[in-house]
């Protein structure tokens, strides 16, 4: 697993589309339904993984640009080195945009939620979650937060191709982990 980076988010409750009763709130990389702390592409301060190095960097630009904190949490992010696509399970390495400063910050502490497996059709941000966007919570074992319980299993469903009807990749492995808020 590679250090990815960070994001501050508002973490959503279950919504009722999803018909997961394990699930209480989503933890997922997306921002489809628990939404990042902003529209950060805009500002282009964000490493070559598309998410932050450190909280500070999230902090800073929040008080550059008066971005409301309040009822954000926050999570950093590790991914797994290779990417797959959802049809084909073959491996391949992916790594930052080399045009962004990337040199992500360890935090001090750490507590891993789960895995997230994330479309990146795009190229760049994190796209959509296979378990909450293209409800697969719904036929797969996931916990509280929506996540998968380690990355071998995240592997082995893709290997499997149980993702085929989902987004179209590539997609990545996502290990979540909240930590304190810096703040």
């Amino acid at each position: 697993m590679i250090p990815v980076g960070y994001m501050a988010k508002r973490v959503a409750l279950k919504p009722d589309w999803l018909k997961a009763d394990q699930v209480k709130d989503l933890y997922s990389v997306s921002g489809c339904t628990s939404k990042d702390f902003a529209d950060y592409i805009d500002y282009w301060k964000h490493n070559g993984y598309w998410l932050f190095n450190s909280q500070d960097e999230i902090y800073a630009l929040a008080t550059e640009h008066g971005i409301d904190m309040s009822g954000t949490t926050m999570f950093y992010y590790e991914a797994y080195e290779y990417q797959c696509y959802e049809d084909g399970p073959e491996w391949e390495p992916f790594g930052p945009e080399k045009s962004f400063h990337t040199s992500v910050v360890l935090p001090n502490k750490k507590a891993l939620q789960g895995f997230d497996i994330v479309s990146f059709y795009g190229g760049n941000a994190p796209e959509c979650s296979y378990l909450s966007c293209n409800h697969m919570a719904q036929e797969l074992k996931v916990n509280k937060h929506c996540l998968l319980s380690s990355l071998d299993e995240a592997k082995i469903h893709l290997e499997s191709r149980v993702f085929e009807s989902c987004e179209p990749g590539p997609c990545r492995i996502f290990a979540v982990y909240s930590v304190p808020n810096s703040q």
